[in-house]
């Protein structure tokens, strides 16, 4: 079972969607507060249903908000961010060296985030 971890950082605060393995599958960007933050997570979880969108591909289907839009970096790395109702980006992910390992991390978050338990970390 996965679990979101909320972190303390130097400008912030911020949490990680971590997979039952301990990998982090999506990040947040970084709140002012706590409660902020909480509402990201809730964000997530409502909206991790959300279809691919895979700009990868010459003239991509379209998709609707909440959606996770698949592409590549500069780096030629596999990423993904996903989109809230309203268009605002929400969570992203690592870079993946494969499509199909960018694949199974949306899967990941799909199966994840709805049950993910909230912790709060000490580092």
């Amino acid at each position: 079972m996965g679990k979101f971890e909320i972190k303390k950082v130097p400008s912030g605060i911020k949490f990680d969607l971590k997979a039952g393995n301990g990998e982090v599958i999506l990040s947040s960007e970084v709140y002012k507060s706590k409660a902020s933050c909480k509402a990201g997570i809730a964000s997530i979880i409502k909206n991790s249903a959300g279809e691919i969108e895979d700009q990868t591909v010459e003239s991509p289907v379209k998709q609707k908000h909440p959606k996770f839009e698949l592409y590549q970096d500069k780096k030629g790395e596999y990423r993904f961010r996903l989109k809230a109702t309203n268009g605002q980006i929400i969570g992203v992910s690592e870079g993946y060296t494969t499509k199909k390992a960018c694949e199974n991390g949306i899967a990941s978050v799909k199966k994840n985030a709805k049950d993910a338990e909230t912790i709060e970390s000490d580092n």
